[in-house]
């Protein structure tokens, strides 16, 4: 799952598209950064709808391991030498209904294991601090012959 060309955009670029992962690209997905933490921006469209007037669970759950394989990503410290990161555990919390709105999400790397990185994810649409779904999100890294994981 981990693309070196999402990673080199992120150690590049404060902010671009997420074409070059397809998943990404079919949700529309745009990056921002700063200094602390990677957004991930989805904006709205009718393809996004699950039941009327709401964003679908499976765009929100997608938005959320997004944003949580850029935190990873991030928290490496070779952007060109990364593990391969597959997703093992991902549990959905949806807290409030999505509208049809621009909606955020960002994820913080909670543990940077040599085996398994352990990220929470949160997604938001007018307020930070009232977020509408979360996950949890356990990645495992494999790490390329010869490059062991760097501590």
């Amino acid at each position: 799952m981990t693309s070196v060309a999402l990673a080199r955009a992120l150690a590049h670029d404060r902010h671009g598209r997420l074409d070059m992962l397809p998943y990404a690209r079919a949700l529309d997905l745009r990056f921002e950064q700063d200094d602390d933490e990677v957004r991930i921006i989805m904006p709205f469209s009718i393809g996004l709808v699950g039941a009327p007037g709401r964003i679908h669970g499976g765009a929100l759950a997608g938005l959320l391991e997004i944003a949580g394989l850029a935190a990873v990503i991030v928290a490496q410290p070779d952007p060109e030498h990364l593990p391969r990161l597959r997703p093992v555990t991902v549990t959905c919390d949806f807290m409030r209904e999505g509208t049809p709105v621009e909606t955020y999400a960002a994820a913080e790397v909670t543990r940077l294991g040599r085996r398994i990185i352990n990220v929470s994810s949160r997604a938001w649409q007018f307020e930070r601090a009232r977020p509408i779904a979360a996950a949890n999100i356990n990645f495992m890294a494999d790490w390329p012959e010869g490059l062991p994981p760097a501590r």
